[in-house]
């Protein structure tokens, strides 16, 4: 397999190549022309970018888009089907954009927008403040029966505190389960 050869240019070499020229030199795997190319269009991109929005994204991203569309430009243009590379990269650029807008609004990445931390509290009003991973890793389930069986245990308990005990009693029972 023959390896390429790499050219090193100065700026002032590639600024006198014309844009089939630079495009041609990317293709072949010169960094340099790449590299030029890309600060060639990169006021295109901006300019492009400046009409778009995403939700959710920062302007940074969307440069990124434009950028792989320039990208997708230089590696896709042929100077003999398309007429300039400048509409070509334009095209390509705009194209690229509108893709990720439609792609930002499909709504196939709620789940991963939407997910919640394991270790956020299972119940928000509660004082004990179990994390979802603490309760996933706990071996022990209780039966929904056996919670409801509890719940009217312990108002039969409350119910018969009500009737049996003063005030005072009462008060002191409160007291004395707060401390345990």
């Amino acid at each position: 397999m023959a390896e390429r050869k790499l050219a090193c240019y100065t700026k002032n070499d590639l600024s006198n190549k014309t844009d089939n020229e630079l495009v041609s030199l990317a293709k072949n795997g010169d960094e340099e022309a790449l590299e030029y190319l890309f600060n060639k269009y990169k006021e295109l991109v901006n300019m492009k970018v400046s009409r778009y929005f995403i939700i959710g994204a920062e302007k940074e991203d969307i440069v990124q888009e434009g950028m792989i569309g320039l990208y997708k430009a230089i590696k896709s243009y042929e100077d003999v089907k398309q007429n300039s590379f400048k509409s070509f990269a334009n095209l390509c650029i705009e194209r690229q954009l509108i893709t990720a807008i439609k792609t930002s609004n499909r709504k196939k990445h709620i789940p991963l927008n939407s997910s919640v931390s394991l270790s956020t509290p299972v119940y928000e009003n509660d004082d004990d403040d179990i994390s979802l991973i603490e309760l996933f890793n706990s071996k022990i389930a209780e039966d929904p029966l056996d919670t409801i069986t509890k719940k009217e245990y312990y108002k039969l308990v409350g119910n018969k505190i009500d009737e049996n005990l003063s005030d005072f009693e009462k008060q002191v029972l409160t007291r004395y389960a707060a401390r345990r």
